[in-house]
């Protein structure tokens, strides 16, 4: 019961934390002018609209977690890498940073993380595989989570459902540090989606997206997923499945196209959704719910046995392939 309650106070202090800040950070964005200018390309918003919602989730989940929970070394290496992704993305919401410039700084957190001593561990794979592959992880779910904030409230929104699927991934597991990050990361960006759900008054810019994305990737590897068989190792893949495939869903359609996977184009599913026939409304209610079953279905292969987890992620395997065929379908010239 003490442990529930510890959760309770995380969530709730991270929650009024938030709808408290963001405002606060709005006001400042609008008056030193850190918004997001429409370009009649990619943005097609009426006005322009704040930035700085990035660091209003930070200080929310910051200040929530510190008051609420002893730091251990683990979380502070968490907390220190997320903290230069934050001033990475501060930087790069002024306009000042390259592609390339940017990926420096993602992997220097990334490392930084992964000095502190988390990465991916399991028994099956060897160090000279799990350490590539822990930078990779973490440089995509940085920007996965970064690539679907093109539409109000879905990156936001998908967050708090991934933020929960973890929590509850914590609790399974007995893990404090897990179960209490994510109740703050969720407390935080469901504050902050009070104002940036449709017609948003704020976004989360670079900063908060990273961030997010950071986090994210961070709680999934130091999680048990493989306590059944090795296939719930896929289980935060599930979890965070839908900024993730609309990552590998964007990076192929403007391969095919002979672009550069670092430029923008309208190639997103959200975007495909809503010039297929879905409002925007529609269209991020849809996701929470796709990522909510997602992430039920990783909970299920955690506890099952390997032929049944396997029989599972081969349906969604397949759901996605069909998914991708169809969104390529949709016109994005018109």
């Amino acid at each position: 019961m003490r442990l529930y309650f510890i959760y309770t106070c995380t969530f709730v202090l991270a929650f009024f934390l938030s709808i408290y800040l963001t405002p606060l950070m709005r006001k400042a964005a609008l008056q030193y002018g850190i918004v997001d200018r429409p370009d009649g390309k990619l943005k097609n918003h009426r006005s322009p609209v704040a930035y700085l919602g990035g660091l209003a989730v930070y200080l929310a989940f910051l200040i929530s977690l510190s008051l609420t929970f002893s730091l251990n070394q683990e979380m502070l290496g968490i907390l220190l890498a997320g903290t230069i992704i934050v001033i990475l993305g501060l930087v790069d919401d002024f306009g000042v940073l390259s592609p390339g410039i940017k990926l420096c700084g993602q992997s220097i957190a990334v490392l930084v993380l992964m000095r502190s001593g988390i990465c991916i561990k399991l028994a099956f794979l060897p160090w000279y595989v799990s350490l590539p592959l822990s930078y990779l992880w973490l440089i995509g779910t940085i920007n996965a989570f970064n690539i679907i904030d093109v539409m109000d409230g879905l990156s936001s929104g998908v967050a708090f459902t991934c933020s929960l699927v973890f929590f509850l991934v914590g609790v399974l597991n007995h893990n404090l540090i897990i179960a209490t990050m994510s109740v703050a990361l969720g407390g935080s960006v469901l504050g902050f989606l009070r104002y940036n759900f449709e017609p948003a008054q704020i976004y989360l810019g670079d900063t908060g997206s990273m961030f997010i994305g950071m986090m994210m990737g961070s709680l999934a590897m130091i999680g048990n997923f493989t306590e059944q068989s090795n296939v719930g190792c896929f289980a935060p893949v599930l979890i965070l499945g839908v900024p993730l495939f609309d990552t590998m869903f964007v990076m192929y359609i403007r391969y095919r196209r002979g672009m550069s996977i670092l430029s923008g184009s309208p190639d997103h599913f959200a975007l495909r959704l809503r010039k297929w026939r879905l409002s925007t409304r529609q269209t991020v209610v849809i996701s929470y719910g796709i990522s909510t079953l997602l992430g039920i279905a990783a909970l299920v292969i955690m506890k099952v046995s390997a032929v049944p987890a396997i029989v599972i992620i081969l349906s969604l395997i397949a759901a996605a392939l069909g998914t991708g065929y169809f969104l390529k379908k949709i016109d994005m010239t018109l």
